[in-house]
């Protein structure tokens, strides 16, 4: 009886010493759960980053956006305009060329003393190569660029009477020239409109999903598409300063961006608005532009003149 008895005891006393270890394990149970709830909250932060998916969008909204996004751009850059400097067509499409593979400012600080030298299409296709050289060098890859303005020059006289043609098939068989030269020389020297399909515009355009296409001259024609011919021209100045100054390539400026809520890349760049202000370019963040020479719109409108070139402070 006394074994008997002992035993019960010994039973209810294990019983007792392991209740607490089942409550301890409910507690700690219940100290994991908030970590767990937290999990989806990271997961979600950690995807922020990425691009949103593509819009579902009918080609009528797809046109209405793209038109808003190029009204909204005009207001914010009334005063867009070719940022090369030039005075005649013959600058122009000299310009033009020599921007290739480095910055208009580039050109711009160097084609004075270009054009003071060879003024027109007979002057410099009679030019010595070597003082042309010497001249173009600061734009990088000297040498091909004197063959081109040489080459285009001597075209121009030989072709076409010492006169930039104003026709795209007569201008593309220039050398050096292609669709996109052709179109800025159409659209600034002549007045006729047509569409700058430059790496600015290439990124936007495909950014906003007005196309998939990754080819310059499909992109061209799928965005035309998307408007009246008469809005070609300013609508690839539109693009081209908003991708120089605000929808920059690596470092969008997406908290400072006037088109944020229509475009499906936004986030893909800095949201925050005060460090997004601090990523604009040119005029909008409060520096000069590229230009020596620019139109009186932009100097109204708060804009600064670029530095010539060997410019101090």
């Amino acid at each position: 009886m006394e074994k008997r008895a002992s035993a019960k005891k010994a039973t209810e006393k294990a019983a007792k010493k392991a209740a607490p270890v089942r409550k301890a394990a409910a507690v700690k149970k219940a100290a994991v759960a908030p970590e767990k709830a937290s999990a989806p909250v990271k997961k979600a932060s950690a995807t922020k980053k990425v691009a949103p998916k593509p819009r579902n969008e009918s080609r009528t909204a797809l046109v209405r956006r793209a038109r808003r996004i190029n009204r909204e751009l005009a207001e914010v850059f009334p005063y867009a305009h070719p940022e090369l400097d030039f005075e005649n067509p013959f600058q122009l499409i000299v310009a033009t060329v020599l921007s290739a593979q480095t910055t208009d400012l580039r050109v711009n600080q160097t084609t004075p003393a270009l054009f003071a030298k060879y003024p027109t299409p007979e002057d410099l296709a009679a030019a010595n190569p070597e003082e042309v050289e010497e001249i173009l060098r600061p734009t990088g890859f000297f040498r091909a660029k004197t063959k081109s303005v040489i080459g285009l020059s001597k075209a121009l006289v030989e072709n076409f009477g010492g006169e930039v043609p104003g026709r795209l098939d007569d201008l593309v068989t220039l050398p050096g020239v292609g669709r996109k030269t052709a179109f800025v020389v159409l659209g600034n020297a002549f007045g006729r409109p047509g569409i700058t399909v430059d790496t600015h515009f290439m990124r936007l355009v495909r950014r906003w999903q007005w196309t998939d296409e990754t080819d310059p001259d499909k992109i061209e024609a799928a965005v035309s598409a998307l408007f009246p011919k008469s809005d070609w021209t300013d609508l690839s100045h539109h693009v081209i300063w908003h991708g120089r100054r605000i929808c920059h390539a690596r470092k969008p400026a997406c908290g400072a961006c006037p088109i944020a809520p229509l475009c499906p890349a936004y986030g893909e760049g800095e949201t925050d608005p005060e460090k997004a202000r601090k990523l604009l370019k040119y005029e909008k963040g409060g520096f000069p532009g590229q230009r020596l020479n620019p139109p009186q719109a932009y100097l109204d409108a708060g804009g600064k003149a670029a530095p010539p070139l060997g410019a101090t402070g």
